[in-house]
């Protein structure tokens, strides 16, 4: 997706900061200028009834992007990721998810979410219309053909639903980094088994049509549109987010080659469950000055973590005593480097035990490895 930055918040929608970027007031200053312009020619009212109309309808259709994007987000939900923020912006919405799909599966029933709200306002919205105006003359209201003869409610609903019909349709694009050009990615990965093959291709799509989005808006920018604009800008970022989801895929790759056991500490310090908390904190904690250290079975298999404050009084007591047993501190020596990056323990205690598949400690990853190790795969092969 394309990246934003600081906003402004709005509210807090299911758990979710939904904020506006400072961009954002510019379009809807805009839009609402166009609007108020264009439905004083089609209602039989007053300019203010025209104006508070026009407002009302885009507000509403910024509303309907923060509900697609809420789309995206409760279905990340349903798939355990998590969604820090939703943020409008001057070329749209976007929320940001804590972590990629790992699964195409995944990926396709995210991407897919929020169309799937967009669908269902443009269902509502034009229910509404034709519920209100008749079957007769439905087409005339929603073509804008009855000139002073649509109430306010029915142009707002008319315009909003169409305007989600435009949203809808250039979301299905199957370009990167639009919902189409992920749900073309997932089918692709589907097919191939092959997730950075599917990035590049959706991507690739994605710069091909940023181009033509250029193109085009050179051509509107040569007639006098000043819209056209507004079309290079958008391609220049659909351009650059393209470009640099293929960076990102060939480095996801280079990482996926890379496994624990080619960057851990093959000789750990492990600290025996049977020894007293006295002997841990002298012979071990006093000596290496590390805050942590594995605990291991006779057999050396990893039990639990020992951590410095538990052992600073010393004592009698075995180790088994006081040790710790957190979630998520040990990782096979089989997995990946891009599996490691979303590793919350790995942050949060600074580094992973490493155990072979009978749970024998057999190395330590740290995370100034792990980042030693992704600054090496981010770098960019000499040829």
């Amino acid at each position: 997706m394309l990246r934003r930055t600081g906003s402004i918040k709005l509210a807090t929608i299911l758990g979710i900061r939904v904020g506006v970027d400072a961009s954002w007031f510019i379009v809807l200053a805009l839009v609402m200028y166009a609007l108020s312009s264009s439905f004083r020619r089609t209602l039989a009212s007053s300019d203010t009834v025209a104006y508070l109309t026009a407002v009302a309808s885009a507000l509403l259709f910024f509303a309907s992007i923060v509900l697609h994007e809420l789309g995206h987000a409760v279905a990340a939900r349903r798939e355990g990721i998590t969604t820090a923020r939703i943020d409008l912006w001057f070329f749209g919405g976007l929320a940001r998810l804590s972590r990629d799909s790992r699964t195409p599966g995944e990926e396709a029933r995210i991407a897919a979410a929020g169309p799937v709200v967009t669908l269902i306002i443009v269902l509502l919205c034009g229910g509404a219309v034709l519920l209100a105006a008749g079957p007769h003359d439905y087409l005339d209201t929603t073509g804008f053909h009855h000139e002073g003869a649509v109430t306010p409610l029915l142009l707002l609903l008319t315009w909003v639903g169409s305007i989600n019909v435009v949203l809808l349709l250039f979301n299905l694009i199957p370009a990167y980094p639009l919902d189409g050009g992920r749900l073309a990615r997932a089918l692709i990965w589907r097919l191939t088994g092959d997730r950075g093959r599917a990035t590049r291709a959706a991507a690739r799509v994605g710069q091909l049509f940023a181009y033509l989005m250029i193109g085009y808006g050179l051509v509107l920018l040569a007639s006098g549109a000043i819209g056209g604009l507004y079309l290079i800008v958008l391609g220049f970022l659909f351009g650059s987010s393209a470009r640099a989801a293929i960076l990102q895929s060939a480095a996801a790759d280079r990482m996926g080659q890379v496994r624990v056991a080619d960057i851990m500490d093959p000789e750990p310090v492990s600290v025996p469950a049977e020894l007293s908390l006295e002997h841990a904190k002298e012979d071990y904690f006093l000596r290496y000055g590390w805050s942590w250290f594995p605990v291991v079975d006779p057999a050396g298999r990893l039990v639990g973590l020992l951590r410095e404050d538990s052992a600073r009084g010393g004592g009698p007591d075995p180790v088994s005593s006081a040790m710790a047993v957190p979630d998520g501190w040990r990782v096979g020596t089989d997995r990946s480097l891009d599996e490691l990056m979303s590793s919350e323990p790995l942050h949060r205690l600074g580094g992973l035990v490493a155990v072979d598949p009978e749970g024998r400690v057999c190395g330590v990853v740290t995370l100034g490895q792990v980042r030693r190790a992704i600054a090496g795969a981010l770098r960019p092969p000499f040829s």
